[in-house]
């Protein structure tokens, strides 16, 4: 089932507001996509079988700190839902 919840990413200049969506990434057990609500960053995560998580694809240029940003939002959603 697709689960969609908004998001915020620490940006250079100012926060990013986003959206999540759950997709399907051939390979992984788990993998998300954010989209920012002005459409300049597009991040593609997934999660490793060993449950770490990595960039696959996306708009450059990117802040490393961005997946860690992202995973602890989706934990925190997952968590309350």
């Amino acid at each position: 089932m697709e689960r969609q919840f908004d998001a915020v990413l620490t940006g250079s200049d100012s926060p990013i507001e986003g959206l999540v969506t759950t997709i399907d990434y051939s390979g992984y057990p788990q993998a998300y996509e954010f989209k920012s609500i002005d459409e300049t960053l597009h991040l593609v995560i997934v999660q490793e079988t060993d449950g770490h998580w990595i960039r696959v694809a996306g708009t450059e240029p990117y802040l490393t700190g961005w997946v860690d940003e992202l995973v602890e939002q989706i934990n925190h959603t997952s968590s309350i839902e």
